[in-house]
């Protein structure tokens, strides 16, 4: 009697996305690689083999676990930008009207997403400041949906109340904080370079820039003084 051989089952094909067990690991560091590339080089200018160059693994492995490039910057949002943002904008949200508070709040949540995810401030550079970057409608519409408006408001709201700088524009204020936090974090090696790096680390610049919001430049001209 002729024996009769077991075919095995095909294997089925892997759909890109998230993947189980110690695929994790990897998967977080091609991610990681990838962001740390769009920061440098912006999304547009940078492909998927300069990213698997980076991370050391053919661009198979990329496609792998993401398919395409449109689901890897897609990754990039729903698991790196989205978390970092949205729970600051919940936590201003709960902060009430005060403008001292709301100001103080705002300054030292940037400072931590920041000292958490040092890859964001370039990248708001490149795929948000600069005209046609891939994540500006992103940060309108999902990161941080009107809360500079919100905040606007809520400064309006205490100028009014004489509670704020009658002389501020409210909206202006939101720019000026934005010029305080984002843009030093973004031009740190420029400033660590130019100055010196030790020194001028993130805690030196979070107390400058509460200092300078909350006292200003406190210089007296000789004669005013009493």
């Amino acid at each position: 009697m002729a024996k009769v051989t077991k075919r095995a089952a095909p294997r089925r094909k892997r759909r890109a996305g998230r993947p189980r067990g110690d695929d994790e690991d990897l998967r977080a560091h091609l991610l990681d690689t990838a962001i740390a590339q769009f920061s440098r080089s912006g999304i547009a200018a940078t492909s998927l083999r300069a990213i698997a160059t980076e991370a050391n693994v053919t661009p198979a492995m990329l496609h792998y676990y993401f398919g395409d490039k449109a689901r890897l910057v897609q990754a990039l949002i729903d698991e790196r930008l989205l978390p970092a943002l949205v729970p600051m904008r919940a936590r201003l949200e709960q902060l009430g009207s005060d403008p001292a508070v709301l100001i103080e709040g705002f300054v030292r949540g940037i400072a931590a997403v920041v000292a958490n995810h040092p890859w964001l401030p370039p990248l708001w550079v490149r795929e948000v400041l600069c005209e046609g970057g891939a994540l500006r409608e992103v940060l309108f519409s999902q990161a941080i949906p009107n809360l500079p408006q919100m905040l606007a408001q809520r400064f309006g709201a205490a100028q009014a109340d004489g509670r704020l700088n009658a002389d501020l524009d409210p909206r202006l204020l939101m720019v000026s904080l934005v010029g305080l936090t984002l843009f030093p974090a973004a031009g740190a090696p420029i400033w660590q370079r130019m100055f010196g790096a030790d020194g001028l680390g993130a805690e030196v610049m979070l107390k400058h820039t509460l200092a300078l919001l909350e006292h200003g430049v406190g210089h007296t001209r000789s004669g005013d003084a009493a």
